[in-house]
């Protein structure tokens, strides 16, 4: 992940506002605690984007959430995506789109070089320079990671979408494809491997038995997606969703259907957190 400005520090155009306002309470013209809430306030950094449709983007979520804003490509234009990404790239931030289609990506890969889309997770990056091969951490490294399990292939499209997102965080990432319930040797196999992560996101479908499976085997975070696969019982991910919900791991938490991204995200925070904090500057 390219390196972006430590959130901790303050950008060049806030230097000089801070120069101001620690003058005036040398001064004596100012309390501290005056200048401590213009500093908050004036940490906030809106971009108004200019659309059919208004749009202002939150610079200032990187300072205060650790990660930049994250677009939901699905329903959006391609020009309007494009200049959201100009801007992010602009305030030197990584940028991720989900949820877009492949005509849309295509003219964003024209707009910027280094663009890389995953047609299968529906994603778009930029400005994300380790590829998700790269973050792939060995499974005896002691370093903070997340793991990503999928139950089956066709549940690959959502898995990819909460790796992807991992990748765009910089957190270190183990896969492991294909471990569903129904052959259970596959999931004891990498139960030692599960063991090193901060936290796991488990991708299933059908009954959506999975989740507690990994579970019952862990003393991590568990965050469980249904996805909307399996045939008419399964109500379009509804089943799953509701056998998550009502399992007995108590270190299971489910997101909603299909959303690999937010299980990705809590995972990555629960990694980057896990990190040394000298780590984290």
């Amino acid at each position: 992940m390219s390196q972006s400005p430590n959130p901790e520090s303050p950008d060049p155009p806030r230097l000089e506002v801070l120069a101001d306002l620690l003058t005036q309470v040398a001064m004596g013209d100012l309390s501290v605690a005056a200048a401590l809430d213009q500093i908050e306030t004036n940490g906030d950094q809106q971009a108004p984007i200019d659309s059919p449709t208004p749009l202002t983007l939150d610079l200032d979520r990187q300072r205060r959430c650790g990660f930049p804003e994250v677009v939901y490509g699905q329903g959006k234009p391609p020009e309007l995506i494009r200049k959201i990404i100009d801007q992010q790239q602009q305030a030197e931030q990584p940028s991720l789109v989900t949820r877009i289609d492949p005509a849309t990506a295509a003219h964003l890969e024209t707009a910027f070089e280094h663009a890389q889309f995953n047609r299968v997770a529906r994603t778009l990056s930029v400005g994300v320079n380790q590829r998700v091969e790269r973050l792939r951490c060995d499974a005896s490294e002691a370093q903070p990671h997340a793991a990503v399990i999928s139950a089956g292939s066709t549940d690959a499209p959502v898995a990819e979408e909460a790796i992807e997102t991992l990748a765009w965080m910089g957190i270190p990432i183990q896969i492991f494809h294909d471990i569903g319930v129904a052959g259970p040797q596959r999931l004891l196999d990498a139960v030692p491997q599960l063991r090193r992560a901060s936290a796991v996101v488990v991708v299933a479908g059908m009954e959506g038995a999975l989740p507690a499976a990994v579970g019952g085997h862990l003393d991590t975070p568990v965050f469980a997606v249904p996805t909307s696969v399996g045939y008419g019982a399964t109500l379009g991910g509804l089943t799953p969703m509701l056998g998550m919900l009502s399992s007995c791991a108590s270190n299971v938490a489910v997101v909603n259907i299909d959303a690999g991204f937010k299980a990705g995200y809590l995972a990555g925070l629960v990694a980057h957190q896990s990190r040394p904090r000298d780590a984290l500057s």
